[in-house]
């Protein structure tokens, strides 16, 4: 039986991706974007509008969904930064880029929960990034966006012990270098590569897999 599936930062790359391919093997896909989106509207994809770092615009969004049941949240939308060296900061830099990678899943995951508990698998996917592992960064660099994933890590794993007694299955997800407007065109993956291998992963997860830093293809990262 086909699931609901919600996708933020649905208009392009990987969120776009997600949208395609859910769509054509018969899923109920929602996308959530900031603007009209023509791309999903080719696909026939049903789109939200909702700036996730306007507290007021998500709540509206939860609004709408009031009364319908979503299996799958995937928090995907997220930006990146230039401000790569100690010298590139600014408070108004980390802020913005915390309000997009950090604090807006958990926002967006609030207003969704009455629809999530409504829902069969209560699975929520927050798109991360390895560049969030503590362990693993050996070269600096990169601090709004390490930060944020890390701290997204964190609260994904709050997240997960806080609703682990309800049922909730709660990962974060590093998709691969991915060729899109972020990664670049020298990254490894296409976008419908990245996307069906998180896809076939997301499928197979199970409440045992609560609070878990994966790979795309289904591998423990080290936080």
């Amino acid at each position: 039986m086909a699931g609901t599936y919600v996708v933020t930062g649905a208009s392009r790359g990987i969120g776009l991706e997600f949208c395609r391919q859910l769509s054509k093997r018969g899923e109920r896909v929602i996308g959530v974007t900031r603007s009209p989106a023509p791309a999903l509207a080719e696909l026939g994809v049903r789109t939200e509008l909702a700036d996730v770092t306007n507290p007021a615009q998500v709540a509206a969004l939860g609004q709408r969904l009031a009364g319908e049941a979503v299996d799958v949240l995937i928090n995907n939308a997220g930006v990146s930064s230039k401000a790569n060296r100690l010298d590139d900061l600014s408070l108004e830099e980390l802020a913005r880029v915390f309000a997009v990678n950090a604090s807006s899943p958990l926002v967006v995951t609030r207003a969704m929960m009455p629809g999530l508990r409504a829902g069969a698998r209560r699975l929520i996917i927050n798109i991360s990034s390895q560049l969030g592992s503590i362990t693993n960064n050996t070269g600096g660099s990169s601090y709004p966006y390490r930060a944020s994933k890390a701290a997204l890590n964190m609260l994904t794993v709050s997240l997960a012990n806080e609703l682990r007694p309800e049922g909730f299955t709660c990962v974060t997800v590093h998709p691969g270098w991915v060729q899109t407007d972020m990664g670049g065109p020298n990254a490894t993956l296409t976008p419908p590569q990245a996307v069906a291998s998180m896809l076939g992963v997301f499928d197979k997860l199970t409440a045992g897999d609560t609070g878990r830093f994966l790979n795309y293809d289904g591998k423990t990262l080290p936080w």
